[in-house]
């Protein structure tokens, strides 16, 4: 019998009310890729930008000759590789430069420090203890501290303090925290019994913790499927955090991704503090992908509102799953997941189905119509990969090595040596007329906290006064999948204003009120006009 036409409505309907459902999950796809290089000669396993908008990259050194060598026919001392495992990448030119590191690299953690310089730590056998320096220019190499460490660090977390020194955290093994530079020789290595409570046995899930300062001077530990509040001056737990509601682990093997959403300062304060929490594996997959049993990757992410005075998580859902992603603060506050794959864990030979498509987290949306996906790549990221915002707001994308070696044939995922440029929507030709550029302050101004900041700007086209924000942004050491010390903050502002001079404006701000805010250092300031960002310039809180 012929469905009735009322049937055929509400049939209709629910078919239009699912694809509706669906385009506010996964809106018109963005971005465009570029290859920026076909190959740097290395695997981009770890990488930072510096403030001379060079970016430094390494690898690790135990496997063999990468495929660039080192200059004038140099070798590392004591051995017959005269190959480079870093390199440092010219964004202006794009062109590398290689460098010699002398110790294992593998799986290392770093920070910027307030000088500029990158003080890199840990490894693996002979970099266990190592703290290496590079501070960039045309000649300079790596520079190693032999036995730098108190502890053994490998996949640890690092973050930059107020005072100016960065906190080591855990690592395998290495239920514990220590600082550098040290204050003095016999400085302790204070125990940190939740990296123990986190550890699951034979499987860890909870190296590279994902690590953010509070702007009460805390730090905000998240390991496995759960966080806490930690004072590491008085090794004293704070407060600690309900684990996420879905119980599931988000740390390496079973990687996820974190970031510390855009702080918003107001009158000096930052009243909302929020992290959010996205991707990972589910319980056993870590086994099971060792037997050649490949788990669908987590679907969810965990958004928790630290500052709340009885915080909960907030879960949602993510188009596409993934573990393995790199999660990227963009300079207008939104969030890039990007790399990764859709089943397994991290690790070598133990991940499968790549997810080549990025995809734009809108915090200040409601939820279900935050997330947004990008244009695809062609080129797999899967273990090893790496991704760092540059000044012009563009993502720079390497690496991809889930082997023990470098493989190019006869294996699912070839070792990967390009690098790429993902484009955010923002930077499309025809947001060209809305987009800002900073004319003052110039390059490399050093502003104090707490002080009125005048930013002069141009745009072309027609400004929305009240549509302009300024961020600065704390460039992250990325590897496995978290950028360590990444760092957004939305200034105190007044409405733009135009002044004498064609499409000449100026918007004046307050700096941010304190390290603890915003640890002295070297930050990208932004001018951003209907969600399109300025080129960045370097500015120095200090």
């Amino acid at each position: 019998m012929a469905p009735s036409t009322s049937h055929l409505y509400h049939h209709l309907l629910f078919i239009f009310l699912v694809f509706l459902f669906h385009a506010q999950q996964c809106q018109a796809a963005g971005g465009s890729w570029s290859v920026l290089l076909p190959s740097i000669g290395i695997s981009a396993m770890h990488a930072q930008l510096l403030p001379n908008d060079r970016v430094v990259v390494y690898d690790r050194t135990d496997f063999g000759v990468s495929n660039i060598s080192l200059p004038n026919g140099a070798c590392r001392p004591n051995t017959t590789d005269c190959s480079a495992h870093s390199v440092e990448y010219d964004v202006a030119s794009n062109t590398v430069r290689p460098l010699m590191v002398l110790s294992n690299v593998w799986c290392s953690s770093g920070t910027l420090m307030p000088d500029g310089r990158l003080v890199q730590t840990g490894g693996f056998d002979d970099g266990y203890r190592v703290v290496r320096i590079y501070k960039s220019c045309d000649s300079c190499d790596w520079q190693e501290i032999r036995n730098g460490l108190n502890q053994q660090r490998w996949y640890a977390t690092n973050h930059i303090l107020p005072d100016g020194r960065q906190i080591i955290i855990g690592g395998r093994r290495a239920f514990s925290y220590e600082f550098y530079p040290k204050m003095s020789a016999t400085e302790n290595t204070p125990s940190l019994p939740f990296l123990v409570q986190t550890n699951d046995p034979n499987v860890e899930n909870n190296l590279y913790p994902f690590v953010f300062l509070y702007p009460d001077g805390n730090l905000f530990i998240f390991a496995n499927n759960r966080a806490i509040l930690f004072d590491y001056s008085n090794n004293q737990v704070v407060k600690t955090y309900p684990t996420m509601p879905d119980g599931q682990p988000r740390s390496y093997p079973s990687t996820g991704s974190a970031v510390l959403l855009p702080l918003r300062i107001r009158k000096g304060t930052v009243n909302a503090v929020e992290v959010l929490v996205c991707g990972g594996a589910p319980k056993g997959a870590f086994v099971n992908a060792n037997k050649g049993i490949f788990d669908g990757a987590l679907d969810t992410c965990g958004r928790i509102k630290i500052s709340d005075p009885n915080p909960q998580w907030v879960m949602e859902t993510m188009p596409l799953a993934r573990v393995m992603g790199d999660m990227l603060l963009l300079p207008n506050g939104y969030v890039l997941i990007i790399n990764g794959a859709s089943a397994g864990v991290a690790g070598w030979e133990l991940g499968r189905n790549p997810v080549l498509s990025p995809v734009v987290y809108q915090p200040d949306k409601q939820v279900r119509s935050r997330f947004e996906v990008q244009n695809p790549s062609t080129k797999p990221r899967v273990y090893h990969s790496t991704a760092v915002l540059l000044g012009d707001g563009r993502v720079l994308v390497g690496g991809s090595n889930p082997h023990d070696k470098y493989e190019f044939g006869n294996v699912l995922y070839p070792t990967e040596l390009s690098l790429e440029a993902f484009s955010p929507s923002y930077l499309d030709s025809n947001s060209s007329d809305l987009r800002p550029k900073i004319i003052l302050p110039v390059k490399n101004t050093k502003i104090g906290y707490g002080k009125q900041l005048v930013i002069v700007f141009t745009v072309s086209g027609i400004v929305d006064p009240s549509s302009v924000s300024v961020t600065m942004m704390a460039p992250p050491f990325n590897t496995h999948s978290f950028s360590m010390n990444q760092r957004l903050l939305v200034l105190d502002g007044g409405v733009a204003a135009k002044i004498l001079g064609k499409s000449r404006y100026q918007v004046v701000v307050t700096t941010p009120p304190s390290g603890n805010v915003a640890p002295a250092g070297n930050y990208l300031l932004y001018v951003v006009h209907k969600e399109i960002p300025s080129p960045g310039i370097w500015v120095q809180m200090q």
